[in-house]
């Protein structure tokens, strides 16, 4: 398992890493105060642990992923569901979505909501 933060637009060599988990789908998250993604785990979770231990609020912590295929940018994720705010796998806030969205666009500009 290749986790990386991603900062840049992936190489691909750092897509071949980012994909060793699941062909075509890189699983993401991100901390949309700070800006900061993630991706390449088998769980979200994974990286969820990695932002809150550098100091990541939970309440900033969302998951989704990319499809490399359909070029779509999906927004669901195990880590996503909060009892009292998210009850869903969706992050079902749209500023959230939006936050979470951007921040995966800015480095895979190709992608799309869906």
């Amino acid at each position: 398992m290749a986790i990386l933060k991603i900062n840049h637009s992936p190489t691909p060599n750092e897509l071949k890493k980012l994909t060793e988990e699941f062909d075509g789908y890189i699983k993401l998250v991100a901390d949309i105060d700070k800006e900061i993604l993630y991706g390449g785990s088998r769980l979200h979770a994974d990286i969820e642990k990695i932002l809150i231990d550098s100091g990541s609020l939970q309440k900033n912590i969302w998951g989704g992923g990319i499809d490399l295929v359909s070029k779509i940018i999906e927004c669901s994720a195990v880590a996503n569901i909060r009892p009292d705010s998210n009850p869903s796998t969706e992050i079902l806030d749209p500023v959230i979505r939006e936050k979470f969205t951007s921040i995966v666009k800015k480095y895979f500009p190709e992608f799309i909501y869906g």
